[in-house]
């Protein structure tokens, strides 16, 4: 949960105390040491060795008071909540009794996220498998026969990213149709092709040297994987129009 943030925003114990106590009157400098040697906060230290928490620091640290105080949660819980938010998952309304939650804008059920909430939500989302079935609906065996067939793919910690999540819940969408797991390969097997001759076009610019080179080559990146799902969709519907009108 810390940030980057610049050094003459960082706060002395002294001042994180001073933030904190008109919303939690009983907490002490000994408090905060104690969360702190529980690995719930992690403040930077100056060369002399002075705690300079971020604002992000304060935050963690309003969450797991307010954890315990309202909730009576133990360390132990607070501290999964803690990994969770981590790994990009939303906090919990606290008084709600429920735990992180995948962000809303990830799950979206009419259609695709907009691409920039869904680049700046999504990017650091980080799922255990677990959080994969439940946000997306899918069972063990689905979703493990998905994978067998090369849609899915866990990363780095056996986490499962935002991409994960979109097409485990678009599998789920199209399961509740009577479509299988095995019936996607084609699907698979498309995006392959399409992948190729987007590289195909994108490689010589990634190539290209100056500081925009690699911007420019993203953005191309993106504008040709938005013209291939739009033509995909074009296709589809062309195709089935003429099927019904036959």
């Amino acid at each position: 949960m810390s940030a980057a943030i610049s050094a003459s925003a960082l706060l002395g114990i002294g001042d994180v105390l001073a933030l904190l106590r008109p919303d939690f009157p009983d907490v002490t400098i000994s408090k905060i040491r104690f969360l702190e040697g529980e690995g719930l906060v992690e403040p930077a230290r100056t060369a002399s060795g002075y705690r300079k928490f971020s604002h992000a620091d304060v935050q963690r640290l309003r969450y797991v008071l307010a954890a315990q105080r309202d909730l009576y949660l133990p360390l132990k819980v607070i501290r999964d909540h803690l990994d969770a938010m981590d790994r990009g998952l939303e906090p919990p309304p606290l008084g709600s009794g429920a735990g992180p939650r995948v962000p809303r804008a990830l799950v979206s059920t009419d259609g695709l996220p907009a691409a920039d909430d869904f680049r700046a939500t999504g990017e650091r989302v980080r799922l255990t498998r677990a959080e994969l079935m439940e946000a997306a609906g899918l069972d063990e065996a689905t979703l493990s026969a998905v994978e067998s067939y090369g849609l899915i793919q866990s990363g780095p910690g056996s986490h499962y990213d935002a991409d994960a999540l979109n097409v485990a819940v678009t599998v789920a969408g199209l399961a509740a149709f009577g479509i299988e797991p095995r019936h996607l390969r084609a699907f698979r097997v498309a995006a392959d092709r399409e992948i190729g001759l987007v590289a195909q076009v994108v490689s010589p610019l990634a190539r290209q040297r100056g500081p925009q080179a690699a911007e420019r080559a993203a953005e191309t990146e993106r504008e040709l994987a938005a013209l291939s799902v739009r033509l995909h969709a074009a296709l589809v519907k062309a195709g089935l129009g003429r099927d019904n009108r036959g």
